[in-house]
């Protein structure tokens, strides 16, 4: 989800990069939920943190839950700075389908707040555009 609202209203600013612990397909729900935002990330795949070890970045961010914090990737490589996230992984929700996918939506808000809030932020201290990495879970 952060890669897909840093690609679709930051793209001119931002060279996003996302990758997991455990690749996997991008959950359909996480693919549904984007989709009603009117963003696409139906191509986004999941990869590889491994795959960006050689990579420098301006910021390297990781969204992952307390419930998961010990299943966290830890980043290697180099990055200037270092944010955590504290999201919940929407795809541990359990219920009926509607409740699931309310719980998507509420982390998809979540998520999209806080990257609004990131980029005024930078915008604020007047930091230059740099490439980004979002490492997240699985979700």
């Amino acid at each position: 989800m952060a890669e897909g609202f840093l690609r679709h209203h930051h793209k001119d600013r931002f060279n996003v990069y996302s990758a997991g612990a455990k690749p996997t397909l991008v959950h359909p729900l996480t693919v549904h939920v984007m989709a009603e935002m009117g963003i696409d990330i139906s191509k986004q795949s999941s990869k590889s943190i491994r795959e960006f070890f050689s990579l420098d970045f301006g910021y390297v961010i990781t969204l992952c839950g307390e419930d998961a914090k010990d299943l966290c990737p830890v980043f290697p490589g180099r990055a200037r700075t270092r944010l955590h996230w504290d999201f919940a992984d929407p795809a541990q929700a359990e219920g009926k389908q509607k409740e699931v996918v309310e719980v998507f939506r509420k982390i998809r808000d979540e998520i999209n707040t806080k990257i609004d809030q990131f980029v005024k932020e930078l915008e604020k201290e007047r930091k230059p555009w740099v490439t980004c990495s979002v490492i997240r879970r699985k979700y």
